[in-house]
């Protein structure tokens, strides 16, 4: 009978493994939450630790920095490497990275070692709501995973409503000035641009991060032109763009600089930068149609 009943339990127990489908639509499963969790990038790192699952990370890649805790865990890798050694010596049993910010062919390696790969790419602001909830099924948290999911979602609807039905106005999201580069529709940012009421003057290309030409932006005509980072290290950006001085943009003076960490990460604090988009936006609108 004791036989019987352990076997009960070790069925039961395999009927609860957990199984969760990333952004890949690829099926994770794990037979128990996981414990020890390498994070592939920096918005990877974030969510965890707002979902409570903080102190299972045991590896992040560079540039993970917020919150400052994040600063003391030890360090994989980066965007251009990661030290492959290191990741299989630290026996992860989930690793967590970015489909389109990590080379496919590490990615493809650490599968093939055997590790549990779990891949984020989040097109639009809910789907962060999403990874929260993911990551608290993934990682046991569930509730406080749940929580943060809401307080997300609360923001986000509140600057929806604030912003819904605004006079639509012309943007270009400059990524890079050398090579100059750019988002299409698809990309989470064109997302925060729609909340906001801008429309994306390069939603229409295909590919997610496209380099563009001088060319194509001065016959776009953009009336605000964002750049996100650029200014951090060229604070003069926007004087190659004041050489025009027929783009509407130049003429309007309407350039913005927005902290990359909270508008081109994937995590919860793009909301922070969506706030701040739409604020000019608004302002812009005000001396536009006064």
């Amino acid at each position: 009978m004791r036989f019987i009943f352990f076997l009960a339990l070790a069925w039961s127990a395999s009927l609860q493994a957990l199984e969760v489908v990333d952004d890949t639509g690829t099926t994770i499963q794990l037979h128990k939450p996981a414990q020890r969790i390498i994070s592939l990038a920096p918005h990877v790192t974030e969510l965890l630790f707002e979902a409570g699952a903080d102190h299972k990370i045991i590896g992040v890649v560079q540039y993970s920095n917020y919150p400052n805790a994040a600063k003391l865990i030890p360090q994989v890798g980066g965007y251009q490497k990661l030290d492959m050694e290191l990741i299989v010596s630290m026996q992860p049993d989930l690793i967590i990275g970015w489909q389109t910010g990590n080379r496919k062919s590490e990615l493809d390696k650490l599968k093939q070692l055997g590790f549990k790969v779990f891949l984020t790419e989040p097109r639009q602001l809910p789907d962060i709501a999403g990874l929260l909830e993911r990551f608290g099924v993934l990682t046991g948290s569930e509730t406080l995973a749940r929580q943060a999911a809401a307080r997300f979602m609360q923001q986000y609807q509140l600057l929806r409503q604030r912003y819904l039905d605004k006079e639509p106005l012309r943007a270009f999201y400059q990524i890079w000035d050398q090579p100059l580069m750019t988002i299409n529709g698809q990309h989470l940012i064109s997302d925060v641009m729609r909340l906001c009421g801008l429309e994306n003057v390069f939603a229409h290309i295909d590919t997610l991060v496209p380099r563009i030409d001088l060319e194509s932006v001065l016959e776009a005509d953009p009336q605000l032109i964002i750049a996100g980072g650029v200014g951090r290290l060229r604070p003069d950006w926007a004087r190659q763009w004041k050489r025009w001085p027929d783009l509407s943009a130049t003429r309007l003076n309407a350039f913005l600089d927005i902290n990359p960490d909270i508008i081109q990460r994937h995590s919860q604090r793009i909301l922070q930068g969506a706030e701040q988009l739409c604020q000019q936006a608004e302002q812009l609108r005000q001396r536009i149609y006064q």
